[in-house]
């Protein structure tokens, strides 16, 4: 089995959750529509997958932590389709068909991420009400979660992006901590929340943690790289729409080829932290860290 092979499986585990957990939440009939038109429109799932991965690697119960993981991809599905809205970065396409807003409309759009970031918060605390895992493990994970998605990490970094959109003398230091908040910062706590829910050792946590930091950059970068020489049928968003929006990317400041090197660097950043443990999971992550900066779309 390919990498590419193994992480659709894996995300086809997460695609069956995400399929029946907002069903009895008596969500009205066009927004629950909504929420799962984007919430189930396909994706490689990397940040659950990532959670489960990290999670079963250091003994802990995949099955209990999959609502915790499944909160992760609605949160980054809220994030999407708020991103496209006219006010943002105004995209009409997401995954190969219509955005949200141009599916339904933007007050039903913007009302879809909401639910789904609030949707998630009820699915981290049934990890514990109704999964069982200890409650101590899981209100920390949700504490860094909450973090990483709020005004210091995600939302913060897409505030900055919308400050640098125009602007040609963004240095490189600035577009890594700006991308380190609104990519990185959910792989960063995905990793991390997974150690945690595992109840592994804070050395463990340190090392899940600064994986899935190098990994999240390496993530960004390929992205970047990918709106340049991919295409929309490929890519399943307008390709080239950066550019257009006259956005800083990896590329532009450093070119194509210095762009993959540094993704390779951080790449070879996060191996170096799980260097250590074995098993099955491991050659998973393995696999997954380098198909990060070899994916063609």
């Amino acid at each position: 089995m390919t990498i590419k092979e193994e992480l659709a499986q894996r995300a086809s585990a997460v695609e069956n959750f995400l399929e029946q957990c907002l069903h009895d939440r008596h969500i009205p009939n066009r927004l629950l529509a909504a929420m799962e038109y984007s919430l189930l429109a396909g994706g490689k799932r990397l940040r659950p997958v990532l959670t489960l991965s990290f999670a079963g690697m250091l003994g802990g119960d995949e099955a209990k932590v999959m609502p915790f993981a499944a909160s992760l991809e609605c949160i980054h599905t809220y994030s999407l389709i708020h991103d496209d809205l006219p006010a943002m970065d105004d995209d009409d396409l997401r995954r190969g068909r219509p955005s949200n807003h141009k599916q339904f409309d933007e007050a039903t759009a913007i009302l879809a991420g909401d639910g789904l970031l609030t949707e998630a918060f009820v699915l981290m605390a049934e990890s514990s009400l109704k999964g069982g895992l200890p409650a101590d493990r899981v209100l920390r994970a949700v504490s860094v979660l909450a973090a990483a998605a709020g005004a210091g990490g995600m939302v913060g970094g897409q505030a900055v992006d919308m400050e640098f959109t125009g602007r040609t003398d963004v240095p490189l230091d600035e577009l890594l901590a700006m991308n380190a908040m609104k990519t990185g910062a959910l792989f960063t706590e995905a990793c991390e929340c997974g150690a945690v829910l595992a109840g592994a050792p804070e050395a463990d946590v340190d090392n899940a943690r600064e994986f899935g930091r190098s990994v999240g950059v390496a993530f960004q970068i390929m992205d970047d790289v990918l709106d340049v020489v991919g295409d929309t049928k490929t890519l399943g968003k307008p390709a080239g729409s950066d550019e257009a929006m006259g956005k800083t990317t990896y590329p532009s400041l450093v070119g194509l080829e210095q762009s993959k090197e540094l993704a390779d660097a951080c790449i070879q950043e996060a191996l170096d932290r799980i260097s250590t443990y074995n098993g099955r999971e491991k050659e998973f992550l393995v696999g997954l860290s380098r198909y990060i900066v070899d994916r063609v779309c």
